[in-house]
């Protein structure tokens, strides 16, 4: 096998090269990044750092959809009901995530709308700092999540946090977060437990079926697969569905 000393070598004298043409002056113009202190003391950050903790903030896009919105109850439900029938791969994982997507912007579009009322349009017109347009698009979905979070799992994480709150409104944010994640698994399997149970009957019927009739090499899965689709079909079940979850929000 080939020493690999050689390539070392080699990129350890171009970085070397290269170190002195960083460290030369940055052309006339280019946002410097800076912090500047205002008269009341309040830190300003200037565009380029901005951008940069937007980018960075980007990054948690995903867990923040997951972590503080409806999505966690509609995907896990889709994916229970999926079982529950005995479909494995239809419908599809990006279907499933599109449909679960979708309803959650239908049912988070009043939070969104106040967020983009009271932090974004102040701030784009520059009647607010960063700071407090973070803090004021926070309000809506701290209310949208304290909400939807069962009492006892709140109790829970405050009392495992070791701090003390004096209301509900100041539990602090990061205890809030994994709180509500928790009544959100647990309302999805509730949900996810009343939808096997049509369906299990039917299995269940099937399996009797045949039994009785000696057909022990065959599997009931197959058979009860097309009278479980049927039953789904016949009663509108998406329908059904979608609007139990929307109304399980209050919509």
């Amino acid at each position: 096998m080939p020493s690999c000393k050689p390539l070392l070598v080699t990129l350890g004298a171009l970085l070397l090269w290269l170190l002195p043409m960083a460290a030369v002056a940055a052309p006339e113009g280019l946002p410097a990044f800076t912090v500047t202190t205002g008269e009341d003391g309040e830190q300003q950050y200037t565009v380029t750092l901005q951008i940069l903790a937007l980018m960075t903030a980007l990054t948690f896009l995903p867990a923040f959809l997951m972590m503080m919105t409806s999505f966690t109850r509609i995907i896990v439900t889709f994916a229970i009901l999926r079982q529950a029938i005995g479909l494995q791969q239809t419908p599809s994982n990006q279907i499933l995530i599109g449909l679960a997507l979708f309803l959650t912007i239908f049912i988070m579009s009043p939070v969104l709308e106040q967020a983009h009322e009271e932090a974004l349009v102040p701030y784009m017109n520059e009647e607010i700092s960063p700071l407090e347009a973070v803090k004021a698009a926070s309000d809506p979905f701290r209310e949208f999540m304290l909400g939807q979070t069962r009492e006892a799992d709140l109790h829970m994480f405050v009392r495992i946090s070791g701090h003390q709150y004096d209301s509900v409104e100041d539990v602090s944010f990061w205890v809030l977060m994994p709180a509500f994640v928790t009544s959100e698994l647990k309302t999805a399997f509730q949900i996810g437990f009343m939808l096997f149970i049509p369906f299990l009957i039917i299995d269940m019927v099937v399996a009797s079926v045949l039994m009785a009739m000696g057909m022990m090499m065959l599997s009931p899965i197959i058979i009860s697969l097309p009278f479980k689709i049927m039953l789904f079909v016949l009663v509108d079940g998406w329908a059904l569905i979608m609007g139990t979850l929307a109304a399980s929000y209050g919509i």
